[in-house]
């Protein structure tokens, strides 16, 4: 996979370099600005972008950049960084897209094996979100009685907090050791008692989920 990079920590940078390498993938640009990314993108063939959320020009400058990726290079995919999993930045990446997008934190990358997981599923159309933000999602504080979520069983909460990292029936499967159509059972469910529409096809009603959680759960996004 070639893959260009926009990271304003040269470590940090030099890191993901040395990752991506052992991990197979080639490296065409290692940039330190948002303005630099863009510059790569149009002149160089790239797969997938590596972007830090916080970064110049601007305050949140990767996710600017992401959108104008995506507008311009819709092909490409996008892993967004950050020290932080925070919600009003998970709200930005779905704007941006809801396939070949990404959204992990530094330090859960760190690892060869991580890593390529994660550029593997985004290059594969998936939407892969950092599992602890999946799991604050469901982990909604006080009353849930009039929330949509009210009416899922804790197994179908389990269910929906590993589809809401973006993860496939298959994967769902595995976390959770059981077989891929009892997932289909409790996702098809899930779909039913959220009321989502039936005419949508799976991934579409996936990241309705996502979506269902972040109108229903009370997070401070700090």
């Amino acid at each position: 996979m070639r893959v260009a990079i926009a990271e304003d920590g040269a470590l940090f940078r030099e890191g993901l370099v040395l990752l991506l390498t052992a991990a197979g993938h080639q490296v065409v640009g290692q940039v330190g600005s948002g303005t630099e990314l863009l510059a790569v993108v149009a002149t160089e063939p790239v797969d997938l972008a590596i972007l830090d959320i916080r970064m110049p020009p601007e305050p949140d400058g990767g996710l600017t950049v992401a959108e104008r990726i995506r507008a311009v290079h819709p092909e490409i995919g996008l892993l967004l960084l950050s020290h932080y999993a925070e919600t009003h930045y998970l709200t930005r990446v779905l704007e941006i897209g809801t396939e070949r997008i990404g959204y992990r934190l530094k330090d859960r990358i760190a690892s060869v094996q991580v890593l390529a997981d994660t550029l593997q599923r985004i290059a594969e159309g998936e939407i892969v979100l950092e599992p602890v933000l999946a799991k604050r999602l469901v982990e909604i504080p006080g009353d849930r009685t009039n929330s949509p979520l009210a009416a899922l069983s804790d197994r179908e909460l389990e269910v929906l907090r590993l589809m809401a990292e973006g993860r496939a029936n298959n994967g769902i499967a595995q976390e959770l050791f059981v077989s891929t159509k009892v997932v289909e059972k409790h996702t098809a469910s899930i779909f039913t008692k959220l009321g989502l529409p039936g005419d949508a096809t799976v991934h579409h009603r996936r990241v309705l989920a996502v979506l269902a959680y972040l109108r229903s759960a009370r997070i401070d996004g700090g």
